[in-house]
């Protein structure tokens, strides 16, 4: 064969090759089916519907609220509940919720089958927070709390000229729970009758909600003021198995005692060693403080110890006297009516309440009178320095040092108001580079 005949074939061989590799099938990716188990059973318990803990699944649900004069048996008549389950089921439950408190505008839902009239459920809500379980089949009457969710609220605030620290606060809507803890956490170290225009505040403290409505405030989790140019902060910080609050420098803002027994009071009359009685028309010494408050206002006991008199004296009407340690002593006198147990020898924990303002005894108004004795003599309370709780111990130092900087970081981020005016005063600068 020649060599043109060989480079012929050889030629041809390539051709039918590369035209074999163009046309041919390709080989495809392998595909491996893997069979899934699907649990049948997971997907309907995922459909199922749950309210007050009952599963409604396939339940009709009619919410009402209660009107003027009705009652447990004309709220379940129309949904064919017979009237001796109504009265069985209403004597039963007194333990648990007795029927005859159902009241006007509260909220009710009846649970009925889907192919049924008659009521298989009765949910009463007494309050936001609560609601009571009738299962009118197996009659079964029990009591539940709704889920609480707490949201973190920051509020900042600038005290304006005559006015006072409750009254910003409730502009921002502060409740008065929190307004009475921020009074408490600085009562020794600012005088709340003495402020400033121009003095700040700033407040991180919880807001209590059920089904997305607040129903209350919760604890404040940290605090700022600042007074005529004093800063003061309150940390929170647990130590020895207790949260309380610290200042920048670890020293503790707790005392023995609280500032005031009362919340949301005004002092009407100081300790005097001469001051006209408007009972007894005659200059004498008056050794209390008298705080100006409604009949009924509930009254603190300002420390821990032992009640050594609970009775009533022509003079000081209802009185109750507490004990707190071998130095310190308190009185508190007019109550309208003294707290439910408390009698000689019991035990009382700071800001427990023991009695309720009243005008009992030489009063002209309600009032409590407030007495405080130091070993064994009444000294002027508003005057008195009582020494701080214990301080961050040295183990704590770094661990206190590291909440501080959050907590820190966190205040500084909350606008008290005070800032847009004083970025509104600054001059603006001036261009200096001759442009």
């Amino acid at each position: 064969m020649t060599t043109k005949r060989i480079g012929l074939v050889a030629l041809c061989a390539a051709i039918a090759i590369a035209a074999w590799l163009q046309f041919s099938p390709k080989p495809q990716p392998v595909i491996i089916e893997e069979e899934i188990a699907f649990d049948s059973t997971a997907i309907e318990k995922s459909k199922e519907i749950f309210l007050y803990g009952i599963n409604v699944t396939g339940l009709n649900i009619v919410e009402g609220k209660v009107s003027r004069n009705q009652t447990l048996a004309t709220i379940l008549s129309p949904f064919n509940v017979p009237y001796q389950i109504i009265d069985e089921i209403a004597k039963k439950s007194k333990e648990v919720f007795d029927v005859r408190g159902i009241a006007t505008n509260k909220k009710f839902t009846v649970l009925t089958p889907s192919d049924s009239v008659q009521a298989r459920f009765f949910i009463y809500e007494p309050n936001p927070s609560e609601y009571v379980v009738f299962d009118l089949d197996s009659l079964d009457i029990y009591k539940a709390e709704k889920p609480v969710e707490y949201i973190q609220k920051e509020v900042g605030g600038t005290i304006l000229k005559n006015s006072n620290l409750s009254t910003e606060m409730l502009k921002q809507e502060v409740g008065y729970d929190v307004i009475d803890q921020f009074a408490d956490l600085y009562g020794w170290s600012v005088d709340f009758g003495a402020l400033q225009a121009g003095d700040e505040f700033k407040v991180v403290y919880d807001v209590k909600m059920i089904d997305g409505e607040v129903i209350g405030m919760g604890d404040i989790k940290s605090a700022y003021f600042q007074h005529r140019g004093e800063e003061f902060h309150a940390i929170p910080f647990e130590q020895n198995g207790e949260v309380n609050f610290f200042d920048q420098d670890g020293n503790s803002l707790k005392k023995a005692f609280l500032r005031d027994p009362l919340k949301y009071s005004r002092i009407s009359s100081r300790y005097s060693k001469r001051r006209f009685h408007p009972v007894q028309k005659r200059y004498k010494a008056h050794l209390g403080t008298d705080y100006a408050a409604p009949t009924g206002t509930e009254i603190r006991a300002v420390g821990d110890g032992t009640v050594t008199d609970a009775k009533y004296t022509s003079a000081n009407g209802n009185y109750v006297k507490i004990k707190h340690n071998g130095t310190y002593t308190t009185q508190y006198l007019h109550m309208s009516k003294i707290g439910k147990g408390i009698k000689p020898g019991t035990r009382v924990k700071q800001g427990q309440v023991i009695g309720y303002v009243g005008s009992t005894g030489l009063a002209t108004g309600p009032h409590l009178c407030f007495r405080f004795w130091k070993f064994g003599k009444q000294e002027d309370w508003l005057r008195e320095k009582l020494p701080p709780s214990e301080p961050i111990s040295q183990e704590n130092k770094i661990a206190f040092e590291s909440t501080k900087s959050i907590v820190l970081k966190t205040l500084a981020t909350i606008q008290t108001g005070q800032e847009s005016k004083l970025l509104a005063k600054s001059p603006e600068k001036t261009s200096t580079s001759g442009e």
